[in-house]
Parts: structure tokens; C-alpha cells; sequence
């Protein structure tokens, strides 16, 4: 590895709690509304699957709201490791309650001082026991110490006008109660997974769902290690909060997935039940219960849950009629948490009204919550533009996402080039060696504040193609897709295994090179290939990106052997690319304005 951690393991928990949780916080300004309101600390006992658990809730109601003065209300809970009373899920409540909203904030299963084990927004358990919380909100049940809201605004008897909002972890979880309870009116989950699967152990080759990926090691084992750090971090008596000595605080089927994923090892058996569990838990296998109308808020500054899950969220539910919209704002789990851009919504202040994304989230909940039907809710897509440098202009806006505007074709003399009779004959080839030799990024360096190496490949375990001086400035919005062929027989003998660990690994990425030849991986994204079919070619879908390559630079496209925040190839696998002009490597660009 090229940097260092904690060496303590309770010393990097706290680390990474600290870090997810507290970038998180949203203070609204004190001259939203009136600004007054109260807070109740309440307890629910919920059925949570086949658990019973403890709820921990903060309400917030606002000065004024009564039975015959009811508000709509908004729910929201913690990041991957905070609680009710970190900063973004309070300043939520605060937030909310402050513009006369009713605010019912809680600490997720295992999380805080809420009871059970950590289920990872699993909607047969977060999803019912949120549900449940929906019915305090609509007055058919009360919190443990008897209390009631009677002051919320009902469709119809049990039913409360109430929206939901959250960040990662906590965005999940708006997905996964909205598909068990039609009473939701309204989500704004930002930041957060659409497959669990191509999240932690992602494969970018397109149609190759029943093939694992490269495990995203670093990602995963440190959001593995706050989660089991969880009987430490928050202490408590709560038998239910812990699970055995081999799996402290997740469920079992949580642990089974990250051994095997350490493991490096795919039989049969554990394939189809990492994948069938991972898939369980995300909302691609649940979405066409989703009906509440959903404004999507993905960053691209994120290598955890990057654009491309938002995008698959956005098109599976407008596919079957749901009302949704897109924002790709400038920030993610991979930067920007503490530090936005000029003008961009920054949750450390909560500048709601005064930034795009903020306005856009008040409008949204004008339109479904208040029932203002004559509230603009904004385009169907909108994206954050960082060439831009007046904050007010940064948002460009479409109704729709930009498709193919730039085909390009791997030459074999190492050139990308415009046209198929402008590819030259050739071949090269790589080889990986047994530790990794590409580095994109430490992968939770920007979150505890450690220092990242620029990305870098080792000549010889990668291949580049580099265009030509582009004669004007070319924006890509969106995913780059490649479709490449290679030879590989040593990856080709051990094809046929049974365990999916033997076939070919390989990384592809695209590089922006600035007339001094420096070179930038954007948002250092990259697309780990588990290659289905080493005899076959394969499309690779890249994570999406906005950028504008300036006029004089050049794009470059690699594929390297291996990356450092991953697990790669078992064994040596040399890698040939042959190129000729009626066959050849494509790569397809998303170019704004076609």
C-alpha cells in the first residue's frame, strides 16, 4: 500500500466513524420560518423482521402545530455508522423543523442506541421497522412512553403526509421503507447504492451480472470494521445490539459476504450467495414496489456509490412510471464532504435556499409534501459543471441524459483515433506481477485526512491509447463505454474453473493529458472487469463522469493489470491487444450537446 493507517483497529474505527459522520451535518439558518420548535426524545419497540428492537428517536415539532394545525412531516436517519445525534441526522431534524416541518429523526438497527444488528437498510427489517415509524406519524400507534402525534397531516386516517431524506446509509434506507409502505410521499435520498454487488465487489463488463468483480477492498473491509466496532463506539446493555464472537454486530449473512469477499475466492456455492444476498438488500431488486416520487442527488466526486447507480435508479423508476428526477452535484463520499465547491449545498451550513441542490430539495418537498402543485420541481437532469467559475452558472440542465457523441478506436500503435481506416495493425502486451503496480486512490484517504498519491500505472502491466490535441473543448457527461477484445492464453486455460476467482482481471480508466503531459484520472474512477469470456469481446461500462477536456489537451484510455484498492488477477496472466482496422477496440463517449 502507498500510505498508512492507524495502526490500532478501535484508533481507525473511531477514525472512520468520526469522518463519515460528522461531514454530514445540515444547520439550518436561523431566519428559515420561525424557526421555533420543540424536541421529544422517544423510544419505539418495533418488529424488525423476526427481531423485536429498540428505536431510538429525536421529534421535532414546530411552534404552532396542533390537531387543527397539523405540517407534513419528514423523517431521516444516520450514515453508516453516526446515529440520531451526529451531526447530519440532528441538523436534519433541526433543519426541517425550522421550516415547519414535523422532523422525526432516528438512530438506524445497531446503530446509536438503537437496538438489533446492523442489516445493512435490508427492507425486510430497517424498511418494516421505519414503517413503523410511519404509523406514530399518521396517529395509529404510540412511542413507548405513550406519546402521540396528532399533529401531522393526514391523507386518510393512518396515513400522514410525510417525505424522508438522507445521505448514503441513510438514503438506502428511504428506498427500502417507500417499498414496503405506500404511505411515503416523497424521497430525496443522496449518495447512496443502487447494487449492493457492483458497489463492494463491482464488475463493469456489461451482462455479466452472475460474474463477481474485483472486491473493493479498502471501501468495504473499513465500513466492515465501524460496524463491528459499533459495541465499542456506542456501549450498551442491549443484548440484541450483538451477535457472536465471529460476527459482532452485523447479521450473519453480512459476514459471510465480507469473508468471502476476502477470501479472494468464488466456488459456485458462495457466488450465487454473496450476489443473491448483496442484491437482496439493494434497491434494484425492489424498486418497482417504489412509488413515492424520488429527486435522486448523486456526487461524482465518489468511488463508493458512483453515478452510475444513481443513473440505473433514476431509469428503473421512471421506466415503470414513478415520478423521479437526477442531480449530479460536485460532491461524494470521495470528496467535497467538509469542503463543497463555491455555491454548491454544504451540509456543515445547510444553505438550503441559497444553493441549486438546496432549492431544488425545498421545491420537491413544496410539490409532494405541501401539495403545491404549481412548484417548479426543476429539469429531469441536472449536473455540476466545475469549469464553470460563477457558482450560479455551475449547474447545467437537460431533459434528458446525453448519449453517444464521440466514437473513438484503439489503434495498435497506441493511438486513439477517429475513424477505423485510421487504425494501424499491431499488437502489444502486459503482464500483472503478484502485488499491484496501479495505483487510483487510497480509498478512505479524503475521509480521515490522510495524504493520496497521484494515480500512477507501472510500465509494462498496463496499456494506454492517447488522441490527438482536441481542437476544441469536449464535455463528457456521463458513462464512457469501451468494447474490447484481447488474447490471453494462460487467463483462456483457466477459464473453465468452477471458481470465478480464475478468470481475467483488468482495470480500465480514462486519463485527461494537459499539453505539459500531466495526466488526471477524473475523480480517480476506474472500471474493474472480471472478463466473462477471455475468447469472446466485452463492453465495459465506466463510471460516469462530467468533465471538459480543454482544447490542447488529449484523452487517454488504459487498461492496467491491476489497481491497489482492489483484489486482481490469481496468478500471471499476460494480456495481448491486437488491433487491425476492421477490428478493433472501440470507445464511446457521452458528449454534452451531442
Amino acid at each position: 500500500m502507498s500510505r498508512r493507517v492507524p495502526r490500532s483497529r478501535a484508533a481507525l474505527t473511531a477514525a472512520l466513524c468520526a469522518a463519515l459522520t460528522a461531514p454530514l451535518a445540515l444547520t439550518a439558518p436561523p431566519a428559515a420560518a420561525s424557526g421555533q420548535y420543540s424536541v421529544s426524545a422517544l423510544k419505539f419497540t418495533v418488529r424488525a423482521g423476526d427481531r423485536t428492537c429498540t428505536l431510538d428517536a429525536d421529534l421535532y415539532r414546530p411552534a404552532g402545530t396542533d390537531r387543527a394545525h397539523p405540517a407534513p412531516a419528514v423523517m431521516a436517519t444516520n450514515g453508516f455508522g453516526g446515529s440520531k445525534s451526529d451531526g447530519s441526522t440532528d441538523a436534519l431534524g433541526k433543519a426541517f423543523a425550522q421550516r415547519g416541518y414535523v422532523s422525526l429523526v432516528w438512530s438506524g438497527l445497531g446503530f446509536g442506541k438503537s437496538g438489533c444488528l446492523v442489516s445493512l437498510d435490508d427492507p425486510r427489517t430497517d424498511g418494516r421497522a421505519a414503517s413503523q415509524l410511519v404509523d406514530f406519524l399518521g396517529g395509529t400507534r404510540a412511542a413507548d412512553d405513550g406519546t402521540r402525534a396528532d399533529f401531522v397531516t393526514l391523507d386518510a386516517a393512518g396515513d400522514p403526509r410525510v417525505g424522508m431524506i438522507g445521505a448514503s446509509y441513510g438514503g438506502a434506507i428511504q428506498l427500502a421503507t417507500a417499498s414496503v409502505d405506500h404511505r411515503v410521499d416523497a424521497l430525496v435520498p443522496f449518495i447512496t447504492w443502487n447494487d449492493l454487488a457492483y458497489s463492494l465487489d463491482p464488475n463493469s463488463a456489461e451482462g455479466a451480472a452472475d460474474v463477481p468483480g474485483a472486491f473493493k477492498w479498502q471501501w468495504t473491509n473499513g465500513l466492515y470494521l465501524i460496524g463491528e466496532g459499533q459495541p465499542l463506539l456506542a456501549p450498551s446493555l442491549d443484548p440484541t445490539r450483538v451477535n457472536s464472537l465471529t460476527c459482532l454486530h452485523f447479521v450473519d449473512p453480512a459476514c459471510r459476504t465480507v469473508r468471502t469477499l476476502n477470501s479472494g475466492s468464488y466456488p459456485p456455492d458462495r457466488t450465487d450467495q454473496l450476489l443473491t444476498y448483496a442484491r437482496s438488500l439493494s434497491p434494484s431488486a425492489y424498486l418497482d414496489r417504489v412509488q413515492a416520487p424520488t429527486l435522486l442527488v448523486q456526487g461524482q466526486a465518489d468511488s463508493l456509490f458512483n453515478l452510475n447507480e444513481a443513473t440505473a435508479t433514476y431509469r428503473a423508476l421512471t421506466a415503470h412510471g414513478t415520478p423521479a428526477k437526477m442531480i449530479w452535484q460536485s460532491w461524494g463520499h470521495s470528496g467535497g464532504l467538509t469542503n463543497p465547491a463555491a455555491g454548491e449545498l454544504n451540509l456543515a451550513t445547510g444553505n438550503l435556499e441559497t444553493s441549486y441542490v438546496g432549492r431544488r430539495v425545498l421545491a420537491w418537498f413544496d410539490r409532494y409534501l405541501r401539495r403545491r402543485p404549481g412548484t417548479d420541481t426543476g429539469p429531469a437532469f441536472a449536473y455540476y459543471r466545475d469549469w464553470v467559475t460563477d457558482p450560479d452558472r455551475a449547474y447545467a440542465t437537460a431533459d434528458r441524459l446525453p448519449g453517444p457523441g464521440r466514437t473513438l478506436y484503439l489503434s495498435g500503435d497506441g493511438k486513439l483515433v477517429g475513424s477505423r481506416a485510421e487504425v494501424a495493425r499491431g499488437s502489444r502486451t502486459y503482464a500483472n506481477w503478484a502485488v499491484p503496480t496501479s495505483h487510483s486512490e487510497s480509498s478512505l484517504a479524503g475521509l480521515i485526512g490522510l495524504p493520496d498519491p497521484a494515480p500512477y500505472d507501472t510500465p509494462g502491466t498496463c496499456l494506454a491509447w492517447t488522441g490527438a490535441p482536441l481542437t476544441h473543448a469536449l464535455d463528457v457527461v456521463g458513462a464512457p463505454r469501451a468494447t474490447l477484445k484481447v488474447v490471453s492464453p494462460r487467463a483462456e486455460r483457466t477459464q473453465g474453473s468452477p471458481d470465478a476467482a480464475a478468470k481475467l482481471v483488468l482495470f480500465a480508466k480514462l486519463y485527461d493529458v494537459a499539453p505539459d503531459g500531466t495526466q488526471t484520472l477524473v475523480h480517480r474512477l476506474v472500471a474493474p472487469v472480471r472478463v466473462p469470456d477471455v475468447t469472446r469481446p466485452f463492453t465495459v461500462r465506466l463510471p460516469g463522469i462530467v468533465h471538459r477536456y480543454e482544447q490542447g489537451h488529449r484523452l487517454r484510455f488504459v487498461v492496467a493489470a491491476s489497481d491497489d484498492a482492489y483484489l486482481g488477477n490469481r496468478g500471471i496472466k499476460p494480456v495481448t491487444v491486437v488491433s487491425a482496422p476492421g477490428d478493433t477496440g472501440v470507445l464511446q463517449l457521452p458528449v454534452a450537446g451531442g
